[in-house]
């Protein structure tokens, strides 16, 4: 039998985790009841919420699980919800624990009265608020799965700190891996000027960044006047220097190249006349002044090299261009990031070339870049790079082209092949439409896509 103590208590701990509306309803009825009833105190009347989870009365109320028969399912656990209920059994335990729910797959089996999830990029962090805060595992999960693929640089930077806020670590590694590899396009972001200054701590520290000194040390400059902004500070020159505090340390502007630091850093009236003086001694002067800042330049990360030759060859007509397009279509199985090709050069001693790269999703440009690259004569292939990583979402094709022009000698790749195991990445390739200069799976150009992973 269970006390009317343990009744009242069961009956909290359901109601804190009702949704607000059906609590609002809930004390309008209570207030009602109370209104109407007699004073007696031999005749209290259970909380409103009581009549939801009894399910020992006269008439008994019929949950949705009864209104609705279902099917058990074949993935329920059943034997460990058994010996949950056995456990409170034994221990005298009328109140279930918080995470109770956690022992249902299904949201009926938790008496949850739910929609379809839909969500939006808009409301999706109140909604993981939300899950969180009421213990919906199934509905947090959703919204983290939601956050998970529309992470891009833009918002990056944001879910960085919602994630540590929310204790969500898989997010968290996701979220770390757009920054490091588009490091400059997170830093640009207007997201970067809206994260917390343990967030900005934690960016400015990152070891594995790959992105310029001076972007770092304009980005920073721009989240300190917003931050200004938010504290209702003027933004001086002081007042920044105040709200980044200790944070202004952790960029290291003795890395940065010395015509960035002379017309950026030096120029910008954040840094105190020694400092100036100190940093343009370390890089000039053979004895090196003692400095506050890191002056060990970041890792960064290391590209890694898909190469889908088996080997390469040039005949005595070679590869000709004449402004013509190859082109490859290639998917890999989880996120990465391109941030060039590896192109052939002249069988014929060295020579200069000029590229235009293109990639593409069904028809829409993520990326292009014109530059030009110097090859040795060697069948070595030689980088061009986008000017930022262009993300890659996993399973669907993209297109990758190159319109070369120069030395009408070069080499071409032979025996392709149509899937390539690079570390931890498999990679397809077939056939484009867009190639109008003989580039195929088999042979051709764009021997090697340069990713990070």
């Amino acid at each position: 039998m269970v006390d009317e103590k343990g009744k009242n208590m069961k009956c909290l701990t359901f109601f804190l985790m009702l949704p607000e509306t059906v609590k609002n309803r809930s004390k309008k009825s209570s207030k009602k009841g109370n209104s109407s009833s007699s004073s007696s105190s031999s005749s209290k009347l259970p909380p409103v919420c009581y009549e939801i989870i009894t399910l020992k009365t006269k008439k008994k109320k019929k949950m949705a699980a009864d209104i609705f028969p279902r099917k058990k399912p074949a993935n329920t656990n059943t034997t460990a919800v058994q010996q949950y209920h056995q456990q409170n059994l034994n221990n005298n335990n009328t109140i279930p624990a918080p995470n109770w729910q956690g022992l249902y797959p299904t949201i009926r089996e938790r008496y949850i009265y739910c929609d379809e999830i839909d969500l939006a990029a808009d409301t999706v962090l109140a909604t993981l608020y939300a899950a969180k805060k009421y213990i919906v595992p199934h509905l947090a999960r959703a919204c983290v799965n939601f956050l998970e693929t529309s992470l891009s640089a833009k918002n990056a930077c944001v879910l960085l700190s919602q994630s540590c806020l929310f204790e969500e670590p898989d997010l968290t590694q996701r979220c770390w891996e757009v920054i490091d590899a588009q490091a400059e396009l997170a830093l640009k972001s207007e997201g970067f000027c809206d994260i917390d200054f343990q967030t900005l701590e934690s960016i400015l520290r990152r070891e594995t960044l790959n992105a310029k000194e001076i972007v770092v040390f304009e980005a920073a400059l721009n989240w300190a006047e917003v931050e200004c902004q938010r504290q209702e500070l003027t933004a001086t020159i002081d007042n920044k220097r105040k709200v980044l505090g200790k944070a202004l340390y952790l960029i290291r502007i003795p890395t940065m190249a010395l015509d960035d630091f002379a017309n950026g850093a030096a120029q910008s009236g954040i840094l105190t006349l020694n400092e100036t003086n100190d940093i343009f001694l370390w890089y000039t002067a053979a004895k090196k002044p003692e400095l506050q800042f890191v002056s060990k330049p970041r890792k960064g990360l290391v590209p890694q090299r898909c190469h889908r030759f088996q080997s390469c060859a040039y005949r005595s007509n070679q590869w000709r261009y004449r402004g013509r397009c190859d082109s490859i279509q290639f998917a890999v199985d989880k996120r990465v990031f391109i941030a060039g090709f590896g192109l052939y050069g002249s069988s014929c001693g060295s020579a200069e070339y000029s590229a235009k790269i293109e990639l593409k999703r069904q028809g829409v440009i993520l990326g292009q870049n014109l530059s030009k690259y110097f090859s040795d004569g060697s069948s070595n292939t030689f980088p061009v790079w986008f000017e930022y990583p262009v993300q890659i979402e996993p399973d669907t094709f993209y297109t990758a082209s190159v319109i070369l022009d120069g030395n009408e000698l070069s080499y071409f790749g032979q025996e392709g092949m149509t899937e390539v195991q690079c570390g931890k990445v498999t990679v397809q390739f077939q056939c484009s439409s867009d190639s109008t200069n003989g580039t195929g799976v088999q042979g051709g150009q764009i021997p090697e896509l340069i990713f990070y992973a």
